[in-house]
C-alpha cells in the first residue's frame, strides 16, 4: 500500500482533516501524488541531517538544559519528595529541540520551565478539532475560507497556534533575507531546495506539532515501562554504566553520541520494545484502493478489495501479534530483540519484528521524514536519564493521564520521583 510505485493513494476524509491552513497542504495532507513526491524530495535532506550538520549538537544542548532543570528544581531526597510531571518536561524538550533544529531558534520552554505561548495546549485543542471534523465529515465546510477566517486561529492571537504561526513567519522572513549557503539547519535546507515562504511556514507547523507530540510520547511510554520493570531497568542501567566507565561513552559533562548508542544492544532493544508495546501513534493511516480494485491474500485466504475502499492497518494489534513477537506479547521484554543475527532463522524473525515496528513510522513513499531525528532523540534521552538519575512513579496506581486524538497519544500528569544516583556516572 505504501510502496513507492503503489497505486494506492491517500484518503481525503483523513489527510485533508490535518491541514493547518485553509487551502495550503503540507507533506502529510497533500493528496496529489506528484506534488507529494516532489515535496518529500525537497525536504528529505533537511530531515536526514545531510544538510543539518549541527543537528546532534543542537539536540545535546537542550538535553543538557533538561538535566540541569531536573537537578535545580526537581530532585527528591530521603527527607524531601519533589514530584515532577515528567510528561510536560519531556514535551518542553521535544518542542525546544524541534524548533531549534527547524528554525535555528528554540522556543525556550525548558529555560522557562513553562509552556510558553501555550503551544502544547493549542496542539491539544487542534487535535481535538481534527477528531471532530474528520469523524463527522465536516472538513470541507470548516475549511471554507469565510468560516475558517471566523473560527480559525489568527496571526493576531497572543498565544497558541496563531502565535506560533506568527513567530514562524517572522523567523522565516528574517532568514529569507540572508544567504543560506553557510547555514546548516532544516530551514536553510528547505530554502535551498526551493520551498517558498508559505510552503516553509506550513511545513514548519507540521514539524513542530507532529514531531514534538509523537517523540514525547515515545519517550514517556518507554520510561513508564522501564520504571515498572525492575529487571529491564537495572540491565539497561548496567549497560550504560559499563559504556561510561570503559570510556566508550562521553563523560558526565557530555551527552552520549549517536555512534556510541549504535553499539549498545540492550539500549536498542529497550527502544524497540518501548515503541512496540506502546506506539506513539495508532491511526490506521488509511489508503484508498485503486479504482480497479485489488486481490490480496491474508493468512492464506484470498480477498477482493473493491476500488475506492478506505483501508488501513491496526498498529496496536500488529505489534501484539504472537506469530511475530511470541506468546508473551503483552509483556515488556526487551530481550526478545536480542537474537543471534548469525543464525538464519533468528535473523529472519528479527527482521520481521523490525519491519513491523518500523511501520509505526510509515513506509515507502509515506514514511515519516522525521524518523531519524526522533530515533536519535529518544535514545539520547533514555541513556542520559538512566545515567544520571534513578526514577520511580509517584502515583503507580495512576501513572499518567493519556488520551488519543486522531491516532496521536497525548499524556500529562505523569508524576515521578527523581533522585540523583549516588554513584552517578
Amino acid at each position: 500500500m505504501n510502496a513507492v510505485r503503489s497505486p494506492y493513494t491517500r484518503t481525503a476524509w483523513y489527510n485533508s482533516a490535518v491541514r493547518m491552513e485553509v487551502g495550503k497542504d503540507h507533506v502529510f495532507s497533500q493528496l496529489d501524488e506528484a506534488q507529494h513526491t516532489k515535496r518529500r524530495q525537497q525536504m528529505a535532506s533537511g530531515y536526514s541531517g545531510k544538510e543539518n550538520w549541527s543537528l546532534e549538537s543542537d539536540m545535546d544542548e537542550h538535553i543538557h538544559q533538561l538535566l540541569d532543570l531536573i537537578r535545580s528544581k526537581y530532585l527528591s531526597t530521603a527527607t524531601r519528595h519533589e514530584p515532577v510531571d515528567l510528561a510536560s518536561k519531556i514535551q518542553y524538550l521535544t518542542l525546544d529541540v524541534i524548533s531549534k533544529i527547524g528554525f535555528g531558534k528554540a522556543f525556550g520552554d525548558i529555560k522557562a520551565d513553562a509552556d510558553l505561548d501555550d503551544y502544547i495546549s493549542a496542539g491539544r485543542v487542534g487535535l481535538a478539532i481534527m477528531v471532530f471534523t474528520g469523524a463527522l465529515g465536516l472538513t470541507p465546510y470548516l475549511h471554507w475560507p469565510p468560516i475558517a477566517r471566523m473560527l480559525g486561529p489568527s496571526d493576531k492571537d497572543k498565544s497558541g497556534y496563531g502565535k506560533m504561526r506568527t513567530v514562524a513567519r517572522e523567523l522565516i522572513d528574517s532568514r529569507l533575507e540572508k544567504p543560506t549557503n553557510s547555514r546548516s539547519d532544516m530551514l536553510s535546507s528547505f530554502i535551498r531546495h526551493g520551498l517558498t515562504r508559505d510552503d516553509i511556514v506550513t511545513e514548519s507547523m507540521l514539524t513542530i506539532l507532529a514531531g514534538s507530540d509523537t517523540t514525547a510520547t515515545a519517550i514517556r511510554g518507554t520510561m513508564l515501562y522501564l520504571m515498572t520493570s525492575h529487571r529491564a531497568y537495572k540491565r539497561l542501567q548496567a549497560e550504560i554504566d559499563d559504556a561510561v566507565t570503559s570510556g566508550h561513552a562521553a563523560t558526565s559533562s557530555g551527552i552520549v553520541s549517536d555512534e556510541t548508542m549504535k553499539s549498545l544492544p540492550y539500549l536498542q532493544a529497550v527502544m524497540r520494545e518501548g515503541l512496540r508495546i506502546h506506539p506513539p501513534v495508532t491511526d490506521i493511516a488509511p489508503k484508498k484502493v485503486p479504482v480497479e480494485g485489488d486481490n490480496v491474500t491474508i493468512n492464506g485466504k484470498a480477498y477482493f478489495l473493491p476500488g475506492g475502499t478506505n483501508i488501513g492497518y491496526n498498529v496496536m494489534g500488529l505489534n501484539r501479534n504472537k506469530e511475530i513477537f511470541g506468546e508473551d506479547v503483552d509483556c515488556f521484554r526487551p530481550e526478545r530483540w536480542l537474537l543471534d543475527e548469525h543464525n538464519d532463522i533468528q535473523l529472519e524473525r528479527l527482521n520481521a519484528m523490525r519491519r513491523t515496528t518500523d511501520m509505526i513510522f510509515g513506509y515507502g513513499k509515506y514514511q515519516c521524514l522525521g524518523k531519524p531525528i526522533a530515533w536519535l532523540e529518544m535514545r539520547k534521552v533514555i541513556f542520559e536519564f538512566l545515567r544520571h538519575f534513578d526514577w520511580s512513579l509517584a502515583s503507580p496506581e495512576k501513572p499518567w493521564r493519556s488520551k488519543n486524538y486522531f491516532g496521536v497519544f497525548l499524556q500529562d500528569q505523569m508524576w515521578c520521583h527523581i533522585t540523583e544516583r549516588e554513584h552517578g556516572l
